[in-house]
């Protein structure tokens, strides 16, 4: 049975979450958000500028005061507190918790600190015997996290490992809170599972390198992810038998702030300074100073284990949000609470984190009115049986037009054949590459035919223009650049995401190698590269150029399997 109207006290409700807490929920008739927070000055500036179906009403509340007369006096169905930090809530860290529940008010929170999500637990037995829920979490960790792995889990048997990370957007401003939850546990001992034993790692000192590229979506930049003092690394032991390491971590740019804290971090680790946290400030302000890189943001999730007949299995979850839109994931979780409660679908009585309380499908709509791309990878080596861009595109390969997806649909080794224009820049430098490589001379109109050689989950693509041929080796790889095309053309190794896109696949560049070494993605050869259906023919569309050499090759045509 839905419910006909809930009033929902936000604390924090005009700061970075909350804020967007109350947007997200606003287009509700059916609520009443108190939006509540120390100034009213400031709480009533925020209501005047949001349109609203909702009923909106600024409050004045501090999360430390006298919380029992707030909550006699508004009367609130539902507090969310968003107000954070969460690391270091003083003696009594269930104040607001154990008020609201005393009142008979259900509760939920956006923590995302490790000891005060996990302790909640322990107010189970008050909660279900004042009729109320109490949840913790309910935000990007656990909450998102867990219902990703839930949608990983079914295809194994057995997990071992659980790595998480989220990468925020570096022109996002973070909210001060953020940077002093984040200084707080900067080179202290965080607890997590390591090879099977519980161990401790170090905040923002212990890394993981990982990609996060959903399929059918260009990818976010290769980057370093430092350990976090997140809820998921005390609740996944007890969720998953038999699980031997967890990681969850955050990947920040530019990446040199993150290597600063770092540093930061060895500091305190080695007692040269008791914490980061008199530094917040600093670091606050640094981040929003230094702002550099594309201002996009991202999630992953990936898991390893084995599957029902014992062979090494790998699958994960990969979200990226563009532009603004990110900073609305972390309150995703209590908006999609707050709705399915109005649906009739209200959480179980009694205190617990959030971590398995929600599944995916209860977040996919909310994505859906944002740029925010996801999907789930299978991250173990292409099998010799599965077409190596089948297995690549993963869910996006139903996107492709008929004559794409043929072109690409086979394992077996074959020639397609056909004829294109071939342009030649004609600088110094650009001249010196294409003949490194061997690309064919200019020709308005050249016979061409492309050979794959399958096997073992690569293909080899020779192309020969007339009579002068090169070649490359696509793959799917393993470890940090997972999720990538690889094209290696001699000691170079080119990274490329697959993007399906308005009836073209699109083939864009996310990153470079030159004998396994990274290179600067500025740097990176680029331009217009695509594949096309065009009246029932597969046409080509390749452009390579660089900032160093402009124009080095552009080539364009048609191919079909080649008679007989």
């Amino acid at each position: 049975m839905s419910v006909e109207r809930l009033r929902i006290l936000i604390l924090g409700g005009y700061g970075t979450f909350g804020g967007r807490l109350v947007r997200l929920l606003a287009d509700e008739p059916r609520l009443t958000l108190l939006v509540a927070g120390r100034s009213h000055d400031k709480a009533r500036a925020f209501v005047d500028g949001i349109s609203a179906k909702a009923v909106l009403e600024p409050v004045a509340m501090d999360r430390n005061g006298d919380v029992d007369a707030v909550l006699t006096g508004l009367k609130p169905d539902l507090v969310v507190d968003a107000s954070g930090p969460f690391q270091d809530t003083g003696p009594d860290p269930y104040r607001l918790v154990k008020a609201c529940i005393a009142h008979g008010i259900c509760y939920l929170d956006l923590a995302d600190a490790t000891a005060f999500v996990a302790g909640l637990s322990s107010l189970n037995g008050m909660a279900v015997d004042r009729d109320v829920f109490a949840l913790s979490g309910c935000s990007s960790f656990p909450a998102l996290s867990f219902a990703a792995l839930n949608a990983l889990k079914p295809e194994f048997a057995g997990i071992t490992t659980v790595t998480s990370g989220i990468a925020p957007s570096p022109k996002v401003r973070m909210g001060l809170n953020v940077v002093k939850a984040v200084s707080s546990y900067a080179g202290k001992p965080v607890a997590r599972l390591h090879n099977g034993k519980q161990t401790v790692g170090y905040g923002l000192m212990d890394c993981v390198r990982r990609t996060i590229a959903p399929p059918g979506g260009i990818s976010l930049n290769s980057r370093r992810f430092a350990l976090a003092d997140a809820p998921d690394l005390a609740l996944l032991p007890g969720t998953l038998p038999g699980l031997q390491s967890t990681f969850t971590g955050a990947g920040t740019e530019p990446q040199i702030l993150q290597r600063l804290l770092g540093v930061g971090g060895w500091l305190v680790r080695l007692r040269l300074l008791a914490s980061l946290s008199p530094f917040a400030a600093l670091f606050h302000w640094a981040s929003h100073r230094f702002a550099f890189g594309e201002h996009r943001g991202g999630m992953f999730v990936a898991v390893t284990g084995w599957t029902g007949d014992g062979k090494p299995h790998a699958k994960s979850w990969h979200l990226v949000a563009e532009g603004d839109d990110g900073p609305f994931i972390p309150a995703m979780a209590a908006e999609a609470i707050v709705r399915g409660w109005l649906a009739g679908r209200k959480p179980r009585l009694g205190a617990r984190p959030a971590a398995g309380e929600l599944t995916l499908a209860d977040f996919e709509p909310l994505f859906d009115r944002f740029a925010i791309r996801t999907g789930i990878r299978d991250d173990s080596l292409c099998a010799p049986n599965t077409p190596l861009y089948r297995h690549m595109l993963a869910s996006a390969w139903e996107s492709l037009s008929p004559a794409v997806a043929t072109m690409h649909d086979s394992t077996i080794s074959r020639t397609v054949e056909g004829r294109a224009k071939i342009e030649r820049g004609t600088g110094l430098l650009a001249r010196m590459t294409a003949a490194i490589i061997g690309f064919p001379a200019d020709s308005p109109d050249v016979p061409v035919t492309v050979r794959f050689a399958c096997g073992d989950g690569r293909e080899t693509w020779v192309r020969t223009f007339g009579t002068q041929s090169f070649h490359s080796v696509q793959s799917a790889i393993a470890g940090p650049d997972a999720g990538l095309l690889a094209e290696d053309f001699g000691p170079f190794r080119v990274l490329i995401a697959l993007l399906p896109d308005q009836g073209r696949l699109r083939l864009v560049i996310r990153g470079w190698r030159f004998f396994g070494l990274p290179l600067p993605l500025f740097l990176a050869p680029r331009g217009e590269t695509f594949e096309e259906e065009v009246n029932g023919i597969f046409r080509f569309h390749v452009e390579i150029t660089s900032p160093l050499t402009g124009l080095i090759v552009r080539y364009t045509g048609w191919l079909r399997p080649r008679a007989g």
